[in-house]
């Protein structure tokens, strides 16, 4: 086993493999931002009309207001967003859990299709007008509605180029990102801040409802009906939805064997770390091929443990503690990085005419059930909004947060890939973002002027 995965990885380092994934996550992220800025530097002005949404709904603020009423507003508007964010996700994890698959898919098609369609039309107004462009209505709706139609069956549709859904995922963040930056300023700054938080526990705390409905899917083998940008995975071998399978059970079985090995650390006997994962086969067609997991090469029998694969749903056998708690502990630790290219033998049997197992190498198990990197499509207008506020200020500015948030996108990468399970993206992002910000505007942007007006170069 331990050759094998030296071999395997001897073509590209670990910095190869972990650099791609962190890059391909990070480029559409960072073309969301671009673009976003580029927006509000062609769009907005100090006179900008602001929006109403339920964002700004307990208050209203005006340029007339006090500091600390600007202040107690904005927190009383970002914990009624807050609370109706929580409550709309509950009713999400509600529908999940009943299986109301068709209405989520039908909700989220819906929601894509308005954003697309208004919100689009919206701002392509603005930039017709800005650059006086020549158009008529009729022309106008019949491609603005193909744009929106085609952009609900790429989001929705596997059959789509992937390219295709990723651009279109982009989009969708961009536009609802831009609406956002029309709010006020001291409650866009709140909203930030809170939705920061709100992200830490829902998806941290047991009772988060994102923890909630990503548990509920990993236990059902579901994919989660939402927007969600999906990096491809470094291996051209994880598209295979055989070992797609192969993989979610992989990691649910790794999650639970974690658990064991935790409540029985203190007695004389564990479960093994060798795990045998078999699904009965239904049919003759590839999708319900029998799956056989088999991560025991490293347990053999002069080391105490007695393997055997007779049930249909695998046996776990006993070790004894002395003998077996390092070899357990040592495949945890190899299964515990998923951006590195780590490799298990996943054995396929292709029906009746198969005359052997096959041995396909996966690489390491991610997150998504392909092996990529999922980020939420929230995730990318956050994101957006803190640096289309900042490009409202000057570009010095924009360019600090957008650092700063990049860094923090590759620390959640980095404890994603140390924890091995879904993390919150935006706390640290957001609060490297905001922490930027106001020390580039007070502190950076008075150094700089300073050595301008002075004549000083370093």
């Amino acid at each position: 086993m331990a050759e094998t995965r030296r071999t395997s990885s001897s073509s590209t380092t670990v910095l190869d493999s972990l650099g791609e994934e962190i890059v391909r996550i990070i480029t559409p992220v960072s073309i969301c931002m671009f673009l976003v800025v580029i927006l509000v530097s062609i769009l907005n002005t100090n006179d900008s009309p602001t929006i109403s949404t339920i964002a700004n709904i307990a208050y209203d603020e005006t340029t007339s207001d006090s500091s600390w009423d600007k202040f107690l507003g904005a927190l009383l508007n970002s914990l009624s967003f807050v609370v109706v964010v929580t409550f709309a996700t509950f009713f999400l994890v509600l529908l999940f859990y009943f299986r109301c698959i068709t209405f989520l898919k039908l909700y989220m098609a819906f929601s894509s299709f308005v954003v697309l369609g208004f919100l689009g039309g919206e701002i392509s107004i603005f930039l017709i007008q800005h650059f006086s462009v020549p158009v008529d209505c009729i022309t106008f709706l019949v491609v603005l509605c193909n744009f929106a139609v085609v952009g609900v069956c790429a989001v929705f549709m596997s059959k789509m180029a992937i390219f295709v859904t990723q651009g279109y995922l982009v989009v969708i963040g961009i536009l609802v990102a831009y609406w956002f930056t029309m709010l006020p300023e001291w409650t866009t700054w709140a909203m930030l801040v809170a939705m920061a938080l709100y992200d830490l526990a829902a998806v941290l705390l047991p009772v988060g409802p994102l923890r909630l409905l990503v548990e509920l899917a990993m236990s059902r083998d579901e994919e989660i009906p939402a927007l969600v940008y999906e990096a491809r995975p470094v291996s051209n071998d994880c598209m295979d939805p055989r070992i797609i399978e192969a993989r979610r059970r992989l990691w649910r079985e790794r999650r639970i064997e974690s658990a064991i090995l935790i409540t029985e650390s203190g007695n004389s006997v564990l479960g093994s770390g060798g795990l045998n994962v078999e699904q009965s086969s239904h049919s003759n067609s590839d999708a319900n091929t029998v799956l056989s997991t088999n991560l025991n090469e490293n347990l053999t029998p002069e080391n105490g443990s007695n393997l055997n694969s007779s049930s249909t749903y695998g046996t776990r056998n006993l070790v004894r503690a002395e003998e077996g708690r390092a070899r357990v502990q040592e495949i945890d630790s190899d299964l515990a990085t998923p951006l590195i290219d780590h490799g298990v033998n996943v054995r396929v049997p292709r029906g009746e005419d198969a005359t052997s197992n096959e041995n396909l190498m996966l690489e390491g198990i991610g997150l998504a059930s392909s092996g990529a990197i999922k980020l939420g499509l929230g995730d990318f207008i956050f994101y957006s909004v803190l640096v289309g506020r900042a490009a409202m200020y000057d570009f010095m500015t924009v360019y600090a947060c957008y650092l700063a948030i990049i860094a923090g996108l590759g620390v959640t990468l980095m404890l994603l890939a140390l924890y091995q399970k879904a993390l919150p993206a935006l706390p640290v992002s957001v609060a490297l973002g905001v922490l930027f910000y106001f020390l580039t505007r007070l502190l950076l942007e008075v150094f700089v002027v300073q050595c301008s007006l002075n004549l000083l170069m370093f």
